[in-house]
C-alpha cells in the first residue's frame, strides 16, 4: 500500500501513464469554489507550505543583499571575523584584516547604513541658492550700500537699533527682576483686578469680568484630623498621673450612661401620687364623652347663676370723677418729666466717664472674640447629622491599674483597628452613622415531615 502512494507520486514511463499532478490539479478544479468552508483546507496543503517556505528564503536573501551587500555564505571569512588577542603591542606588527583596525562601538554598528541602495536624491537641493548666487547677491548689496540703499530687511533693523538707542533703556521687570513687589493673587490688593475696581456690577457681569461667588456648598467643612493619637495614659508603660487621668474620663463616661438610664427610668416611671389603675377607673376613662349633654347643661346654669352676682357688683362700681382723671394726667405727665430728666442727666455724667466706658467696651468685644472662638472650635469638633442616627463616641480603650502589663509582650490587643476607622470616617462626615443590620426572617418557617417517615413508629 505504501508502494503504491510512493509510486503515484512520480510520473510513469509506460504509453498508458499519466501526470500525477495533472490528476491532482484536475481533483482541485473539482473542488468547489474557494470562498467556502471545503476551500479552506488548500491553505494547509503542502502547496502552500512550499509557497511560504520560498517566499521566506527569498525575503531572507534580500535581507541579505542589503545589509551585507550579498549573501552570508558567498563572503570570505575575513569578511565576517576579525581577531582580538586584547594585546595592542602584541598586535601592532601583526597583520589584522581591514574590519580589525578600527573597532567601531555597537551602537554606532547599529545606526550605520550597510544598504548598498543609493540614497533617492533631494527633491528640495535646487530650491536653496548655491555659493555663486550668494557671492553674486552679496555683491549686488554691497553696490546698493554705496549709494545709500538697503533690503527691507536692514532697513528696519536699522531703524529699530536707532529707535532703541535714542529711547531711555527701560527696566526689565518680570519673574528675573529681584526687586519686583509681592502680592497676594487672592488678597483685595491683587494688581490684576486693580482694573476692575469702581467699575459697574451690571457691567463687570454682563462682560464676564466680574469674580464668581464660591457656592457654600463648597466651602471646606471643619474637620477632625483623620488620625487622633490617644492620651498618654492609653500607654502599656503610661505615667500615673496619665493614667489616672484616663481613668478619670472613662469614669465620667459611665456616669453619664448611667444617670441617662436613670433620667429614662424616671421619666417612664409612675408618680407616687398618682394611684395605679383599677378596673373602675378603666370603665369611667372608656365612658368619657358618652355623658357630654348633662355636663354641659350642668356648667350652663352654673354659669347663669354666678352671672347675677357679677352684674351687680359691676352695676355698684361708677364712673371716674374729672377730679379723679385730672390726677391721672398730671400724674403720668409727671413720670414722664421724670424719665426725660433722668435721660439728660445721665447723658450729661457719661461725659465724664469716657474712660470707663471704652474700658467696657474694649472688654465686651474681648468677650465677644472669646465666644466666637469658642463656638468655632466647638463647630468644629461637632459632627454633622447626616442620617437618621446621632454620632455616637466609642468607649475608651483603658486598662485598669491591676490589668497593665509588665512589659511589651504580655499586652494583650484592645480595640480594633477596622472599627476606629469606622467611626474616624463617620466623625469627619465622610459616611453617615450606622448600626449593624440585624436579620430578620421574612417568612414563617413550617417543618414538615415527610411521608416516608410518618410509617415509622418506635
Amino acid at each position: 500500500m505504501a508502494a503504491a502512494a510512493v509510486s503515484a507520486s512520480f510520473l510513469g514511463l509506460g504509453p498508458g501513464s499519466r501526470d500525477p499532478g495533472a490528476a491532482a490539479a484536475a481533483r482541485r478544479r473539482s473542488r468547489g469554489p474557494r470562498n467556502r468552508k471545503k476551500g479552506w483546507k488548500r491553505l494547509s496543503g503542502p502547496e502552500a507550505r512550499l509557497g511560504r517556505e520560498i517566499a521566506d528564503f527569498l525575503e531572507d536573501v534580500a535581507l541579505q543583499q542589503r545589509t551585507a551587500g550579498g549573501l552570508i555564505s558567498e563572503q570570505p571569512d575575513e569578511g565576517l571575523f576579525f581577531m582580538d588577542t586584547g594585546n595592542a603591542a602584541k598586535d601592532k606588527g601583526r597583520r589584522l584584516p581591514p574590519q580589525a583596525e578600527v573597532k567601531p562601538l555597537h551602537v554606532d554598528l547599529v545606526l550605520q547604513s550597510r544598504s548598498k541602495v543609493p540614497a533617492p536624491k533631494h527633491v528640495l537641493a535646487r530650491q536653496f541658492p548655491s555659493s555663486r548666487r550668494r557671492r553674486r547677491r552679496r555683491e549686488s548689496w554691497a553696490e546698493q550700500a554705496e549709494k545709500g540703499l538697503f533690503p527691507r530687511g536692514e532697513r528696519r533693523r536699522r531703524h529699530r537699533l536707532c529707535r532703541d538707542s535714542a529711547a531711555p533703556p527701560r527696566r526689565e521687570r518680570g519673574r528675573s527682576d529681584p526687586d519686583r513687589a509681592f502680592y497676594d493673587l487672592w488678597g483685595a490688593q491683587n494688581p490684576l483686578e486693580q482694573a476692575l475696581v469702581g467699575q459697574d456690577q451690571w457691567f463687570l457681569q454682563q462682560t464676564k469680568k466680574l469674580k464668581v461667588k464660591r457656592p457654600p456648598r463648597l466651602q471646606p467643612l471643619p474637620s477632625v484630623p483623620a488620625l487622633e493619637v490617644i492620651d498618654g495614659g492609653g500607654s502599656y508603660n503610661p505615667a500615673f498621673g496619665e493614667h489616672q487621668a484616663l481613668l478619670l474620663r472613662a469614669h465620667e463616661d459611665e456616669l453619664k450612661k448611667q444617670r441617662e438610664a436613670e433620667k429614662l427610668e424616671r421619666q417612664l416611671r409612675i408618680p407616687e401620687g398618682i394611684p395605679l389603675p383599677t378596673p373602675e377607673s378603666v370603665f369611667q376613662e372608656q365612658c368619657e364623652g358618652l355623658l357630654e349633654e348633662e355636663q354641659e347643661e350642668q356648667e350652663q346654669e352654673q354659669q347663669e347663676q354666678e352671672a347675677g352676682p357679677r352684674a351687680a357688683r359691676k352695676g355698684q362700681s361708677g364712673k371716674k370723677t374729672e377730679r379723679q382723671r385730672r390726677r391721672e394726667r398730671e400724674a403720668r405727665a409727671l413720670a414722664q418729666r421724670q424719665r426725660r430728666e433722668a435721660a439728660a442727666r445721665r447723658a450729661r455724667q457719661g461725659l465724664f466717664r469716657l474712660r470707663a466706658l471704652r474700658r467696657q467696651v474694649a472688654l465686651r468685644d474681648a468677650e465677644l472674640r472669646r465666644r466666637r472662638q469658642r463656638r468655632e472650635e466647638a463647630r468644629a469638633r461637632r459632627v454633622r447629622r447626616l442620617g437618621p442616627r446621632r454620632y455616637e463616641e466609642p468607649a475608651l480603650d483603658v486598662q485598669l491599674s491591676h490589668e497593665l502589663p509588665e512589659s511589651l509582650r504580655a499586652l494583650k490587643p484592645e480595640g480594633s483597628i477596622l472599627r476606629d476607622r469606622f467611626k474616624s470616617f463617620q466623625k469627619r462626615n465622610m459616611i453617615e452613622p450606622r448600626e449593624r443590620a440585624k436579620f430578620k426572617r421574612r417568612y414563617r418557617v413550617k417543618y414538615v415531615e415527610k411521608r416516608a417517615f410518618r410509617a415509622v413508629t418506635l
